[in-house]
């Protein structure tokens, strides 16, 4: 599966852009990352998106957008470690460590593993593991088709991402370089 993560800040045509990832067919879900942003903003971006794709967007903020507008899921994170009660949704989760990954993965539909490659869209934020201990990763059945890459993934890579075992990838930067929002 390949997944787009909107960038932080709010950008003109973003839900046109948004519509446009999931109607490609090429992209399976959105998630609407926004650290820092207030409820009626996200609420805002959410209903200029077409109802139809809302079952393909995962919020990583105000939860109650998800129960409200009946999305897809809800991500977990340092900001909020807990899906909202009596969530039925999809959960995923942010893993910064393959033991993470081992440990959490069983409890989550999907979750994340980040850095894979250095960054696009944040500097300095470098891989964090080499191909032999991805692989390695692969072999003991850690990184399987529930571990989505995370970190430097472009389109270009998903063929590299699948072949070290990973269920798809999670692109932010190479999705939105050309400035569109």
């Amino acid at each position: 599966m390949t997944i787009v993560i909107t960038l932080p800040g709010f950008h003109a045509g973003e839900a046109e852009r948004i519509a446009q990832f999931l109607q490609s067919g090429e992209i399976g879900l959105v998630h609407l990352r926004k650290p820092g942003s207030s409820e009626e903003q996200m609420e805002e971006l959410v209903s200029r998106i077409p109802q139809e794709l809302y079952g393909r967007l995962v919020v990583h903020d105000h939860f109650g957008l998800a129960v409200r507008y009946g999305l897809y899921g809800v991500h977990l994170n340092s900001r909020n470690p807990s899906s909202p009660s009596g969530w039925t949704g999809s959960v995923s989760r942010s893993c910064h460590s393959i033991g993470e990954v081992a440990e959490c993965k069983a409890r989550y539909d999907y979750v994340s593993l980040s850095p894979i490659f250095d960054s696009i869209s944040k500097k300095d934020y470098k891989a964090a593991f080499s191909r032999e201990e991805l692989l390695m990763a692969k072999d003991r059945g850690i990184i399987d088709s529930k571990v989505m890459a995370l970190g430097g993934v472009t389109f270009d890579r998903l063929s590299e991402v699948r072949a070290l075992g990973f269920g798809g990838g999670m692109i932010l930067g190479d999705a939105w370089k050309d400035g569109q929002g």
